[in-house]
């Protein structure tokens, strides 16, 4: 199946996509561009325009790669990936969205820190953001490394390393010279993309079996390993607590995801906030709907066995595009793994400018410089943030080359959990709620987390984990959610509870309760 593969195909069909977004990210650029223009696109998206950058920003290899393959080789658990993913943009829509895009300006520490000790909660928040952020590029770097071999014929770790260099090359390209609106139209033509080329995907695997889907299941079983345990829960988890766990990170770390809640401040209003999740949620919906049907057709077409072969190139990760090449033939699959590849460089290109702007305008803006640096040497910063942030996500995709990219952004969604969503929602809901408890929530949290992930079976003791000659697996769960959630909920309460309020704490609790839930004064807020 593998020899089927052309790299010429392949390479032709990446460079006219990397052309063609190259070009609309020049097109739309302003090299003198305003803080504004460059973190939030000057809020001049409007509500279905941002529902679908957003839905082209969350919907990342993890997605696409990461999921077909668990579906592929563990079946039930595998979908479970597609329902956390989806269930949680209701906790976003319901408790985040709106609110947050009424009393922030640009990032998450906005918001945080509006009625608490700015320059503490700021360090915290950006810590967390850029914790949030390195799991998921090191997640969309590897799944490019193992893609791009997989598509060019590559051999050995040298090649593939040198692929994930290229992606984080182009990746700091987009975002040094497009900005947020660069970002988001190269966002916006992966999300339409993506939608399309999986659906006819979906179509052409449901018409081999003349769209009976039970037929496909048959095949997925006949060619398992493990044999109908594939359409059953426990096979990737057999531990119902490490599935609860999982299940946990993933409804409650989207509304705590940096990257996603950035694009909120790219709207003009809270309604248009609103209106582009309602979108989003459309749009992600019928995605990971389609992905039950790729990731059973290539259970079926492809089989588990050639996924978790050591030779296949992508591994797991090349569910899809292997999938494309069974039905299509050569030039599909280019297609596929074009699409596959703007997936991972619209992604990345989101979370650089998220963490550039977080470093850029929380720490470096707010906290160093005191509120008195001039917009354009904060614009500046963050550019070459976005470079030192682009070399690390590169040592970091080489080092977790060949992990199943699901996996790795579970993690990420645990640390935003943890780390991120309990200060969010008591800085919007809890009045007595001050900075005591937003510094315990948030270091608490991103600690108990991290410490939790380095002690887990993901990272050493087992044969697919990141380190399997290494043994210090202390902690028995792959995704520490179910344990460090709790932990930085309490720890919230905990540090509100040992410390004192701010002086100006009660009217600064009245005003953003009123600007979240209103909308008023939300203006002066994003342009002050």
């Amino acid at each position: 199946m593998i020899d089927q593969i052309n790299p010429v195909i392949n390479m032709i069909v990446f460079a006219l996509f990397v052309a063609v977004t190259l070009f609309i990210v020049f097109r739309v650029s302003r090299q003198k561009a305003s803080a504004a223009e460059f973190y939030a696109g000057n809020r001049s998206f409007t509500g279905p325009q941002n529902g679908i950058a957003i839905a082209g920003d969350y919907l990342s290899a993890a997605s696409f790669l990461g999921i077909c393959g668990a579906i592929a080789v563990a079946g039930y658990d595998g979908f479970l990936y597609s329902i956390g993913f989806l269930v949680a943009w209701l906790v976003a829509l319901l408790l985040v969205a709106e609110l947050l895009r009424n009393t922030g300006k640009f990032t998450m520490a906005d918001v945080l820190s509006f009625r608490l000790n700015q320059r503490p909660v700021r360090m915290a928040a950006s810590l967390t953001t850029l914790a949030v952020c390195f799991f998921y590029l090191i997640a969309q770097m590897s799944g490019a490394g193992g893609l791009v071999a997989l598509l060019l014929g590559l051999e050995g770790g040298v090649a593939t390393a040198a692929t994930v260099a290229v992606v984080g090359v182009l990746m700091i390209v987009y975002v040094i010279v497009g900005g947020m609106k660069g970002t988001t139209w190269v966002q916006i033509i992966k999300a339409v993309l993506l939608v399309i080329g999986v659906g006819i995907l979906a179509l052409i695997v449901l018409g081999r079996y003349g769209f009976d889907f039970s037929a496909i299941l048959d095949d997925a079983v006949a060619l398992s390993p493990h044999g109908e345990a594939v359409l059953s829960p426990g096979l990737k988890y057999p531990n119902p607590i490490d599935f609860l766990s999982l299940g946990l990170a993933l409804v409650l770390g989207t509304a705590g995801l940096p990257h996603v809640l950035m694009r909120f401040y790219t709207v003009p209003t809270g309604k248009e906030a609103r209106r582009s999740v309602v979108w989003a949620i459309w749009i992600i919906g019928s995605f990971y709907v389609l992905t039950l049907v790729l990731g059973y057709g290539a259970a079926a077409l492809v089989g588990p066995e050639v996924l978790q072969d050591p030779t296949t190139p992508g591994g797991e990760n090349a569910a899809a595009p292997l999938l494309a090449l069974v039905i299509g033939g050569p030039v599909l699959m280019a297609i596929v793994s074009a699409i596959a590849f703007a997936t991972i460089l619209a992604v990345v290109a989101g979370l650089a400018i998220t963490a550039a702007t977080s470093f850029a305008h929380d720490i470096y803006a707010s906290v160093i410089k005191n509120g008195t640096v001039q917009p354009d040497e904060e614009v500046k910063v963050a550019r070459a943030t976005v470079v030192v942030i682009g070399v690390l996500a590169i040592i970091g995709g080489i080092v977790a080359l060949g992990q199943n990219v699901a996996f790795l952004v579970a993690l990420a969604f645990a640390v935003a959990a943890s780390a991120n969503l309990p200060t969010i929602l008591y800085s919007l809901f809890w009045r007595r709620f001050n900075t005591g408890g937003a510094l315990f929530s948030m270091l608490g949290g991103l600690a108990s987390c991290l410490i939790l992930i380095v002690l887990s079976p993901a990272v050493s003791g087992h044969e697919k984990s990141m380190f399997p000659t290494l043994d210090f697996d202390l902690f028995p769960l792959s995704n520490p959610g179910i344990v460090s959630i709790p932990i930085g909920f309490a720890l919230g309460i905990i540090g509100t509870l040992l410390t004192a309020p701010e002086p100006d704490h009660e009217e600064k609790a009245a005003e953003m309760e009123v600007r979240a839930f209103t909308g008023a004064g939300a203006e002066a807020a994003s342009d002050h």
